[in-house]
């Protein structure tokens, strides 16, 4: 082979790997960026931690013993690689801290380990005393959302979004029962319902729906729903019965504790997962779409309807979690000029998903609480980006994630493919949307393939 064929070849080779890295990073970095990454992350470890000030200076012992010796003071040390662990988005870095580090050295140096490694983004976490890992991206994993196939899902554990360290987001009921999602007008927060909606039509869940904007929103979803209010009224009557069933719940668990001195604590529950499986009522999840419209009042009859509504949802809030009552509040602005207990009922709602918001405080309606630094995220995401969105909770943790496409066509035929699986809920009959029987239709399939943004 001429050496003019060589450098033709390889021009053509640099040339594609280029355009692949622009029109398909996933690609570009499965086939050849995690050999240049790994590399970059090994030859270049030790003179990368040393310029970022993550190393400790070598002990007196080992200086002494190099005194003695005659020998140059050894160098300081980084800490130690424990692992790396390549992944589809980008690598795992976990490292064993040298005694006198600390975890919160490596968070703030993030940013320059970023640029050190030309990666595109690193974050970082501490897994156990004195272990951290840092987890980084090849490329920009938020701008094509491509969901996992293996997605995992377990009862009420479903995934809703991919987190920008390439991991999965979900969205776990048992663990969180209760959550708020804020967004602007176009920022993805219907997509964000929808996809939870579409998650949960294969569940063994009763989804129970508020759409004050005449159902709208929730109605073309409604064969999977158990029950569902589309005007103010209804919703309070409908709230109203579900504290009835909660009641009710409780008390079929009071009934079968049946504590004594030969009952074993495996069989002593304070909730209804404890509860034998022919005895235990389906969960229920309850999905309000516009929180400001139950909220708002412009004379009396509807101040004392709004009364009612707030009074049923702290209750729910409050006390559904142990009977299998699992809220999600969706709303463009949450604050205390929607009146009295929404501050209350605010502060029950553990999980927090804010999208793109208007101003700086409706962001703090959602992490005011909880991190200033998910506030100055939530403010800067950007308006071609629908669907991203700051997740967090009440620890303070947050994360960048961004919901992946549903179209209303798919979260439709998801909830048609599955609408034997909705339950009749007692006490809740009469909010049962009324469709027209399936027989005469073709039911599609449900989309199992990952949709893309």
């Amino acid at each position: 082979m001429s050496t003019n064929t060589f450098f033709a070849l390889a021009l053509v080779a640099v040339v594609a790997a280029l355009v692949l890295r622009r029109l398909r990073p996933a690609w570009y970095w499965l086939s050849i960026g995690i050999v240049l990454a790994t590399c970059r992350v090994v030859f270049r470890y030790a003179s990368v931690m040393d310029a970022c000030g993550l190393t400790v200076p070598p002990s007196r012992l080992r200086l002494t013993l190099a005194r003695l010796a005659n020998r140059p003071a050894p160098e300081a040390r980084p800490p130690r690689i424990l692992r790396i662990r390549p992944t589809r988005t980008g690598l795992v870095l976990r490292l064993k801290l040298q005694p006198g580090q600390d975890a919160f050295d490596f968070a703030a140096s993030t940013d320059r380990l970023r640029h050190s490694f030309s990666m595109h983004g690193i974050t970082s976490r501490e897994i156990k005393s004195g272990v951290v890992e840092l987890r980084m991206t090849g490329y920009d994993v938020l701008q094509r959302v491509q969901m996992p196939a293996r997605a995992e899902r377990k009862g009420l554990r479903i995934p809703v979004a991919l987190r920008e360290d390439g991991e999965v987001h979900y969205r776990d009921y048992q663990e969180v029962p209760h959550a708020l999602n804020l967004g602007a007008t176009k920022s993805g927060k219907s997509v964000y319902q929808r996809h939870l909606v579409k998650e949960l039509a294969p569940q063994h869940v009763a989804l129970v729906g508020v759409d004050c904007k005449q159902g709208v929103e929730l109605a073309p979803l409604a064969r999977r729903f158990s029950a569902l209010a589309d005007n103010p009224d209804d919703a309070a009557d409908l709230l109203e019965a579900l504290v009835l069933r909660m009641a009710d719940t409780y008390q079929v668990i009071r009934r079968e504790q049946r504590i004594s001195a030969d009952t074993t604590d495996a069989e002593i529950t304070a909730d209804i997962w404890g509860l034998p499986e022919h005895l235990r009522p389906v969960p229920v999840v309850l999905l309000v779409d516009e929180v400001a419209e139950l909220a708002l009042f412009s004379n009396t009859a509807e101040k004392k309807r709004r009364e009612r509504i707030i009074t049923a949802l702290v209750r729910l809030v409050q006390l559904g979690r142990a009977a299998g009552i699992y809220v999600e509040i969706c709303g463009q602005r949450f604050g205390a000029e929607l009146g009295d207990g929404i501050t209350m009922l605010r502060a029950q709602l553990t999980g927090r998903v804010s999208h793109r918001v208007n101003d700086e405080a409706s962001a703090k309606m959602a992490f005011g609480d909880i991190s200033p630094d998910a506030v100055l995220a939530t403010t800067q995401i950007p308006v071609e980006r629908p669907g991203m969105a700051v997740a967090g909770d009440s620890t303070g943790g947050w994360v960048r994630i961004r919901t992946p496409f549903t179209s209303m066509r798919q979260a439709v035929n998801a909830c048609t493919a599955h609408a034997h699986r909705t339950p009749v809920l007692d006490g809740l009959e009469p909010f049962r949307p009324v469709l027209p029987s399936l027989d005469a239709f073709d039911v599609p399939a449900p989309a199992t393939k990952a949709v893309t943004t």
